[in-house]
């Protein structure tokens, strides 16, 4: 259940949203879990995926068996392959759907850190900036080159083939120039800020400059949704300096967890904690009743 604040906050965002010019949205690990898609403990959607290797090594959480220390590459490309077919597999997050409806009419921009592909089933690639990576591409582990390679192909085949918990050494993904071992572009130490890295981050810049430099006057909503504290230099103390330091922006925040804003973003600023699905889909049905997205 929302509560009588909950609802009159969810009213103030809806009508923050219709008067907005453009929207800049900062997707965080707690948009995917509100999914069901929680990578950091175990949730029902990936478990039917990864029960034999969570119940073998003992895993806490998936994040955990991605960046276990293997006795082998067979051993951690057979986790690497299911779990990476899980996020092909997955459908599509009913929270993801109900943003892209919320958004619809608007001119908006999706900066995410999440991996799992899922803002990119909803969002063009040309309004989205993945700044942690996607789990559909691999690269070089060296990194040799700047080319990254969409995987959905050789993981179907992979997991056609595996035998128990492990992979045929054949079927291990070969850098093609190199002759490397791959792994799944997403943040680590090999990680590639490549071409395709640095396009997100220029269309981010970007979409960010015509709207506060070059549309001045006109309103900016960032809208900050389920955003932890592991990384908050990329979404959170950004969207906190953008809406300080810009008359017309203002920032929102939407996360499970109670949080506050800093003194000196009062009155530019907007926290709603609860249920981000049910959030999300109350967001969904005010606007609706309104005309500004469709059912």
């Amino acid at each position: 259940m929302i509560d009588t604040r909950m609802k009159t906050e969810i009213e103030y965002l809806a009508e923050l949203i219709q008067q907005a010019d453009a929207i800049v949205v900062g997707a965080g690990s707690g948009l995917s879990s509100a999914a069901g898609y929680n990578h950091y403990h175990w949730m029902p959607a990936i478990e039917s995926y990864l029960q034999e290797f969570k119940e073998y090594y003992q895993f806490t959480s998936p994040f955990a068996g991605f960046y276990y220390c293997y006795s082998s590459l067979e051993q951690q490309w057979a986790y690497y392959a299911k779990y990476i077919y899980s996020m092909w597999h997955l459908p599509t997050g009913q929270p993801y759907l109900d943003l892209q409806a919320i958004l619809a009419d608007k001119d908006c921009f999706v900066l995410t850190t999440n991996v799992d592909g899922q803002c990119r089933r909803v969002f063009p690639q040309e309004r989205l900036c993945e700044y942690q990576g996607n789990m559909g591409y691999f690269q070089c582990s060296q990194p040799c080159h700047e080319h990254i390679y969409e995987n959905r192909d050789a993981v179907e085949a992979m997991n056609r083939a595996l035998q128990g918990m492990v992979l045929p050494t054949h079927l291990l993904p070969r850098c093609p120039a190199c002759g490397r071992i791959m792994v799944p572009w997403v943040r680590d130490d090999t990680f590639l800020e490549g071409t395709a890295w640095q396009e997100g981050v220029a269309r981010y810049h970007a979409f960010l400059r015509h709207w506060l430099m070059e549309q001045t006057g006109k309103k900016l909503l960032l809208l900050e949704l389920g955003v932890g504290e592991m990384t908050p230099s990329i979404i959170k103390l950004p969207f906190w300096q953008l809406t300080a330091q810009n008359e017309n922006v203002f920032y929102a925040c939407l996360n499970q967890k109670d949080s506050h804003a800093p003194e000196h973003l009062k009155g530019k600023s907007l926290y709603l904690q609860g249920d981000l699905a049910e959030t999300l889909s109350r967001l969904r049905q005010k606007l609706c009743k309104t005309g500004s997205v469709s059912r």
